[in-house]
């Protein structure tokens, strides 16, 4: 296991340097840094003072090697819009999009664990067939056209929950289920898939004609195997929802950092698009090792494997 654990940690570490490197020079050599801090009017003078007073000028692996360095210490540079710190704007915004995400997640988790698992027990049937075609349904629906029908019937016609902003809890329940309802069809699609696997297996037959109680079979035995692949695309479903729910803050008017990714997107704010970029790719990776722990020790044989 410590074996296991160690590799992991150095396939990590490995990436999160690989993406560092792949998004500082993107950021550098797709748009020119010093034209996002001196703006449109700026003259070829204006440009050149402000290279030489940020060190745009000197060699690009030399900028890394100090961005690097400033990480390391926590320093994530400024706004080139606002001048404030980099990690100051991001502590406002993470906790409202942790928070959706979260939401998001449970609710997805919430409906797909329960309609997978009765699709398994009895395949195509009718209750399969519906729980295919809301999966269909759920992953063609575009996440803006669902918030727009949910804001129109739950807000406007209905008025139980509020439209937009973040400032209570019920504020993320239409967003969650914007975003939840899109990550729910592949979570509950691989449920079904896999307890119809482990259904099948002679270990699962051999259980139900020793007379062990039908529960007992289906979730101490025959879920907790089916639940692996299911773990690790969880994580990878709340790391999209942290980084994808740009449309969905949009819609919602919810001050995170997925609307903040777009307004800096907008403005060629770079070091604010660079933090942005690499606190997701730290919560995919983190979220990734959890989830490959987690199977690690609920599997011995992926321990063994490793």
């Amino acid at each position: 296991m410590l074996r296991f654990v160690i590799r992991r940690l150095a396939l990590a570490v490995f990436v999160v340097f690989a993406i560092s490197i792949i998004t500082f020079t993107l950021s550098h050599v797709a748009v020119d840094p010093a034209a996002g801090v001196a703006g449109d009017s700026a003259t070829d003078d204006d440009l050149a003072a402000v290279r030489a007073q940020y060190g745009f000028d000197r060699p690009l692996i030399v900028q890394y090697a100090a961005y690097i360095a400033n990480v390391a210490q926590g320093d994530l540079g400024r706004s080139y819009l606002s001048g404030q710190p980099v990690t100051t704007l991001l502590a406002e915004r993470i906790p409202a999009t942790a928070l959706l995400a979260s939401l998001s997640i449970l609710f997805a988790l919430g409906l797909a664990l329960p309609l997978g698992v009765l699709a398994a027990l009895r395949p195509n049937s009718t209750l399969d067939r519906c729980a295919l075609t809301l999966a269909v349904v759920g992953q063609a629906i575009p996440n803006f056209w669902a918030g727009l029908l949910l804001i129109l019937l739950f807000g406007v016609k209905l008025g139980w929950l509020p439209i937009s902003g973040s400032s209570t809890l019920a504020h993320f329940v239409l967003p969650a289920i914007t975003l939840g309802s899109f990550a729910m069809p592949a979570l509950m699609r691989l449920i079904r898939a896999g307890m119809i696997d482990v259904l099948e297996t002679d270990y699962i037959r051999t259980a139900n004609a020793m007379g062990l109680a039908r529960r007992t079979v289906l979730f101490k035995y025959a879920l907790r195997n089916a639940i692996l692949p299911v773990i690790s695309l969880t994580a990878v479903q709340f790391g999209f929802m942290l980084g994808g729910s740009i449309i969905v803050e949009s819609v919602f008017a919810i001050q995170g950092i997925g609307y903040l990714a777009w307004q800096s997107m907008s403005r060629s704010d770079m070091p604010v698009i660079q933090a942005i970029v690499l606190f997701i790719s730290l919560v995919y990776i983190v979220l990734t090792l959890l989830a490959d722990l987690l199977n690690a020790a609920l599997d011995p044989r992926i321990r063994g494997a490793a």
